[in-house]
């Protein structure tokens, strides 16, 4: 490993926890130089919701690449983007009953956010977005300024403006009514809130702890959105293609986002690809006024075409994610009730959980002792204290059982070792 550490950058992060060289990947496992298998519940972040290396969708790539198709296009017409947006049509919006136009922003998150960011200001002609606490929007300035974590924003090196943070969805513990200090500010013509262009939230944070936004939460949310004329902007790069059940994570509140943010695992395959989704009434743009090199990401268009066209033609997908969801729930509240409450819950919504260590540190070796058992996880929440299970949806009972049963070995021996004074 002698050159990643000559020549790489002090800022790589993940290999410190896994500290293998990686090489081979099918399913949910990915296998080391030696051949050892590792079990994957990080499923890339997020972006492989369908595991590594997906058979239906690598045979269409494979297709594609061999037929000497165009790779890179910017946004030029391509046969492989008029598939995309033609299925997504037709199998994502239209049966949902969303008439939003699709920007293709960028290759990663961060794009689709700071489209969604900038659309906001340039529609409404206001300034200040509105975040909340222990939200997660992305690395770039724009996005991280609607970012809560200290240490992310501390690597700006600049001021990051333009927004102001509220409460997330119980974060007074249930003490205050919903939206109070909210509405008080947009109410007080002395509070100092300049009126928002938007607001952004995520329904399930996860870079934030595995917190849950209820569905009544995010109706109100909504409505105060309605009520002062913000926009209401959903991130779902995290949470949407299926992680939480149906395909957007917003669904079962029954809202209607105006913008929209998708990346992850819209490419179905691990490729980089985001998608800005607004309202039509919103398209306000002039041709090239937001852009990228990498805005035409044609493998990505024909993975995600093959991702949605085997998935998403019903809802079988999202009923086996929620009875899956459903599994891990009951196997980390077990977890949990063997720790005792004081040391240990459960949160999380579909194939998005955590256990969440009450005891400092705890998180982080538990997910050392897991890595040595051979399963792959991550740590989240602002003090590592969210043991995070990310599976890929297409992850089988008997593998979630597995990485389960590794999960509460690792919690026992988290507890027994001795924690930092």
């Amino acid at each position: 490993m002698e050159i990643f550490e000559r020549l790489e950058s002090e800022v790589r992060s993940y290999c410190r926890s896994w500290p293998v060289v990686f090489n081979e990947a099918r399913g949910s496992y990915v296998y080391d130089e030696s051949g050892r298998p590792y079990l994957d519940f990080f499923a890339g972040a997020g972006s492989l919701n369908y595991g590594h290396n997906n058979p239906e969708l690598k045979s269409k790539l494979i297709d594609y690449l061999m037929s000497d198709a165009i790779v890179h296009s910017l946004d030029a017409y391509s046969t492989a983007k008029r598939d995309f947006l033609a299925t997504f049509g037709e199998t994502i919006l239209e049966p949902r009953g969303l008439d939003y136009k699709v920007q293709f922003p960028g290759p990663a998150g961060n794009n689709a956010v700071e489209a969604a960011l900038k659309l906001a200001r340039k529609y409404t002609g206001r300034e200040t977005v509105i975040s909340f606490t222990n939200g997660f929007h992305g690395m770039t300035l724009g996005a991280l300024a609607v970012t809560g974590n200290s240490m992310k924003r501390g690597g700006a090196g600049v001021p990051l403006s333009h927004s102001a943070t509220m409460p997330f969805d119980k974060y007074m513990d249930g003490q205050t009514p919903d939206f109070l200090w909210f509405r008080s500010m947009l109410e007080d013509s002395g509070s100092g809130l300049d009126a928002p262009a938007a607001v952004i939230v995520e329904t399930v944070q996860g870079e934030g702890g595995i917190n849950v936004a209820s569905a009544e939460w995010l109706r109100g949310l909504q409505e105060v959105c309605h009520e002062y004329d913000m926009l209401f902007i959903v991130d779902d790069i995290q949470m949407g293609c299926g992680r939480t059940g149906p395909f957007f994570s917003f669904e079962h509140a029954g809202v209607k986002p105006d913008i929209v943010t998708l990346s992850k695992s819209i490419s179905g395959y691990g490729l980089p690809m985001a998608l800005t989704l607004f309202k039509r009434e919103l398209d306000v743009w002039e041709p090239g006024e937001h852009n990228g090199t990498f805005r035409g990401p044609n493998p990505g268009f024909v993975t995600g075409t093959a991702a949605m066209r085997t998935y998403w033609r019903d809802d079988s997908l999202q009923k086996a994610t929620e009875a899956k969801g459903q599994l891990i729930d009951r196997r980390l509240r077990a977890v949990a009730d063997e720790l005792g409450s004081d040391e240990a819950h459960v949160r999380g919504r579909g194939m998005a959980r955590g256990l969440v260590l009450e005891r400092p540190g705890a998180a982080k070796v538990l997910s050392r002792e897991a890595f040595e058992r051979g399963l792959l996880l991550e740590t989240s929440g602002p003090e590592d204290e969210v043991a995070k299970l990310l599976p890929a949806l297409t992850t089988t009972e008997q593998e979630l059982e597995q990485g389960l049963e590794i999960i509460a070995e690792a919690a026992r021996a988290a507890m027994k070792t001795p924690q930092p004074a």
